[in-house]
């Protein structure tokens, strides 16, 4: 045989050498079958600790709002006092004509009272509406009758007198002086504040005869002889439109008011006490009024109370 034993022993030493390969690869093999995969970092990720519960805070005390009295509500009280203090009968009737609230108050105002002169304010608001509807002119003459004679601030009237309708007007608005037969309508000549205070509502908000119905009334009617009720309780700056009326212990005097930003209608009637002290009644329920319109607030204000929260109650041994 061709190369001998040694080409026999290089055979042998290549078997050997291809087994031990053989034998490598499938130990290789076999182990790549037995690796497992790393778990995934979510896998192992362990739950969060838990903080342990703080101890809850004691529930905070409730909030209450409670609407506090209104201006508008002492204003109706302290009346209602000045009223009962005087011993008198009394009728008042408010009409606020500015501020976005606009408030009506009537405190004895649908009771009726002897009118007196008030029996004018219709009359000369009648007037100021023919007069700006062109059915009467303030020039038309008028004159006098014997039957119409009743005691007043004038001695002129003769037979045979006669007046423009402009001065027979200045006369009944500023001086309270025509006969009563004018009132025959208003017989048995009583009214009521509230009545008062409607009519001059109509007035001050141009609903009989507009502008030029105010232009000729409200003049005759501003700084009268008689001073001593409404316009007495305000300052001199405000501008008072009214009709007084006197008669045997009854004081009556109604408007229309401009007293700086406010402006409003009132109608007070007093029975029962002294003339002078009637006035000076009317006069203080005209002052307490102003105050209030003066300061009036346009809304009520709340008040918000909130609980104390009572104390931690002491541990007992």
């Amino acid at each position: 045989m061709r190369g001998g034993p040694a080409r026999v022993l290089l055979r042998s030493v290549i078997y050997v050498l291809l087994a031990c390969l053989l034998t490598l690869a499938g130990t290789a093999a076999y182990a790549s079958q037995n690796i497992t995969s790393l778990p995934s970092t979510a896998a192992n990720r362990q739950p969060p600790a838990i903080a342990p519960a703080l101890p809850s805070a004691a529930p905070s005390p409730p909030v209450s709002t409670v609407l506090a009295a209104s201006a508008f509500d002492q204003l109706r009280t302290d009346l209602e006092a000045i009223a009962a203090r005087s011993g008198a009968r009394v009728g008042i009737s408010l009409q606020e004509l500015s501020g976005p609230r606009r408030n009506t108050l009537s405190l004895g105002g649908s009771a009726s009272f002897t009118a007196a002169s008030a029996y004018k304010v219709p009359l000369l608001m009648a007037e100021a509406q023919q007069i700006a509807s062109g059915q009467a002119r303030g020039a038309d003459v008028l004159c006098f009758n014997p039957g119409d004679a009743e005691d007043g601030w004038f001695d002129d009237y003769d037979l045979g007198s006669c007046f423009t309708r402009d001065e027979l007007s200045l006369r009944a608005g500023r001086y309270s002086d025509i006969g009563m037969t004018a009132s025959m309508l208003w017989v048995p000549n009583t009214t009521t504040p509230d009545d008062l205070r409607a009519a001059w509502v109509n007035a001050a908000l141009g609903r009989l005869g507009g502008a030029t119905s105010r232009q000729w009334l409200f003049p005759l009617l501003t700084h009268t002889v008689n001073e001593h009720g409404i316009p007495a309780g305000l300052p001199a700056s405000a501008t008072v439109v009214h009709k007084v009326g006197t008669l045997d212990g009854m004081e009556n005097d109604s408007g229309y008011i401009v007293n700086g930003r406010s402006s409003y209608v009132l109608s007070v009637a007093v029975d029962g006490i002294d003339e002078n002290l009637g006035w000076s009644l009317i006069a203080q329920i005209s002052t307490r009024i102003g105050q209030y319109e003066s300061g009036r607030p346009d809304y009520v204000a709340p008040v918000v109370a909130t609980p104390v929260a009572s104390s931690a109650r002491q541990n007992r041994y």
